[in-house]
């Protein structure tokens, strides 16, 4: 599957609005549609997009949005991310602080809304499982792992206003209602 295939079927179950669940739910519906070397096509894509996005300052960006962000739950945070479509996606993964411009991740500063869809890292083995009655042939891949020097500590308000400014004005010291 080609880049463009891949966030074309992404943008076509975003079409349909809703919870980023939705979102998910929608595109297993349109890759179960396709023929299983799609999917198995569609994962390795997906496999490649989430090690793309591996990166400490997008991880720093989901720790300062969401109060926090294990390992797990900076996958999830990647998740949700994709289900915000390819140009949100490519601007965040080069970008982390332009998040701050999403509506939404302005007023979870406010609300405490946390961003995560681990149902959308699953799309491609749910999909496949509908399919053909068997698990995908891709094993899910291991977590990258990163260069411990890279690390700042996302706890520290002046590292993340010298790193995130965006995010920390939002975060860090959130607006009063």
């Amino acid at each position: 599957m080609r880049t463009d295939d891949f966030w074309q079927l992404i943008e076509r179950a975003r079409a349909g609005g809703g919870e980023p669940g939705a979102v998910a739910a929608r595109a297993v519906a349109l890759l179960a549609a396709r023929e299983p070397e799609e999917i198995v096509g569609y994962a390795r894509h997906q496999q490649r997009v989430l090690a793309a996005s591996y990166r400490v300052d997008l991880w720093g960006a989901a720790y300062l949005i969401n109060g926090g962000a294990s390992d797990d739950g900076f996958e999830y945070f990647r998740g949700w991310l994709m289900t915000q479509g390819r140009a949100v996606f490519a601007r965040a993964v080069a970008e982390p602080d332009s998040l701050a411009e999403l509506p939404r991740v302005r007023a979870a500063s406010l609300s405490g809304e946390e961003f995560e869809c681990a149902d959308m890292l699953a799309v491609p083995w749910d999909a496949y499982r509908r399919t053909t009655a068997t698990d995908l042939p891709v094993d899910r891949p291991a977590s990258p792992e990163p260069d411990l020097n890279d690390f700042w500590d996302f706890d520290d308000p002046d590292e993340a206003r010298r790193r995130l400014p965006r995010l920390a004005a939002l975060f860090v010291e959130p607006p009063q209602e």
